[in-house]
């Protein structure tokens, strides 16, 4: 099965390809296809968000497409910045994002927070597969680490015991959130 990533975004795409490496025939982009489309993430959950972006793409291929929204839920914040994380300050400024749940968090003692993923393959026929995940920690006063991307140098994982950003990317995508969709996700296949 040939296989189209709905995101622009580079990181993402890094870390879906190193989980799905050798379960398609081949898996691109939307830069590889061709395809130039950032479709308006107007859904109220993950999975709507998902969903627009699969059909969206879908309508410009007829490969298979995988999209994914994926959200950092802080509990004393309400679940906020949930599905507007990537553009909780501004649009996809990842720091601006982080020095906003930094100083909406001052004075919690509740820290807890987890990242939560949908991910959707859609097939040519309309066919819907999803899978889902999610990974608990707590959001740092200050930022740890030099790797990942987003949100990953303030969210601490309880399970790694160190933040995403002092993870390596095995150790990350041995407990993320993403991991865990897609391989509940695959399976489903």
């Amino acid at each position: 099965m040939e296989l189209v990533i709905a995101s622009n975004n580079k990181h993402k795409i890094e870390e879906i390809k190193a989980l799905l490496e050798g379960k398609f025939d081949t898996i691109t982009t939307l830069d590889e296809e061709g395809i130039d489309c950032d479709p308006d993430e107007t859904g109220e959950t993950f999975y709507e968000n998902a969903l627009i972006k699969a059909q969206t793409v879908a309508k410009y291929t007829a490969k298979a497409v995988l999209a994914d929204d994926t959200g950092l839920c802080v509990n004393a914040l309400g679940g906020r910045p949930g599905v507007h994380s990537a553009r909780y300050s501004s649009d996809h400024d990842n720091a601006a994002n982080r020095r906003k749940v930094l100083h909406e968090l001052e004075g919690f003692t509740d820290r807890s927070a987890y990242f939560q993923t949908v991910v959707v393959m859609l097939y040519t026929d309309g066919k819907i597969v999803t899978g889902e995940g999610r990974v608990d920690g707590f959001i740092l006063e200050d930022e740890h680490g030099a790797n990942g991307f987003g949100y990953d140098c303030i969210f601490y994982s309880t399970e790694l015991n160190k933040t995403f950003a002092e993870a390596t990317t095995a150790e990350k995508l041995s407990v993320s959130h993403r991991s865990r969709a897609l391989r509940h996700l695959l399976s489903k296949l």
